[in-house]
């Protein structure tokens, strides 16, 4: 199954069309910047693109609710704050919620609310997170903030 297939498949089990599957198949992967690798395979892409590929299918169905759990585990610090700012600005332009599960506290420190847990017990909710937006580091960040004053 390539990449738009494997997007395009939980519209398939509300009977949506072919035709239209692929096309909000395509919609949704062109908003996460894999368009380019529709018709690749999983081993043709990279960790990135396959995860990408991942919050396409999740997206395509419209959900109120996304669930995500280790979303980035298995990505470079770098695709992990691509991933990361990706998810924050798609969550907030469509107005869903993101579930996330993570044992990273960095990226946790993201989330709007956080909620811990140990030995199935609520421990601590958190509110108010970081801001992922920006490409660089924070201290970037402050960096040309200050020097723009």
């Amino acid at each position: 199954m390539n990449a738009l297939e494997n997007v395009a498949l939980p519209l398939s089990f509300r009977g949506v069309s072919r035709r239209q599957r692929l096309k909000e198949a395509r919609k949704y992967m062109d908003l996460v910047g894999v368009g380019g690798q529709a018709r690749h395979m999983p081993n043709q892409m990279s960790g990135g693109q396959q995860q990408r590929v991942g919050i396409a299918r999740a997206l395509v169905v419209n959900p109120q609710i996304i669930f995500a759990d280790e979303p980035t585990g298995n990505l470079d610090s770098k695709t992990t704050m691509e991933v990361l700012r990706l998810m924050q600005k798609i969550v907030r332009e469509q107005d869903q919620t993101l579930v996330m599960v993570t044992h990273d506290n960095n990226l946790a420190s993201y989330a709007d609310r956080r909620i811990r847990i140990m030995d199935g017990r609520i421990v601590g909710i958190e509110t108010g997170g970081r801001e992922a937006l920006y490409e660089g580091n924070a201290e970037e960040k402050e960096c040309n903030e200050n020097e723009s004053k």
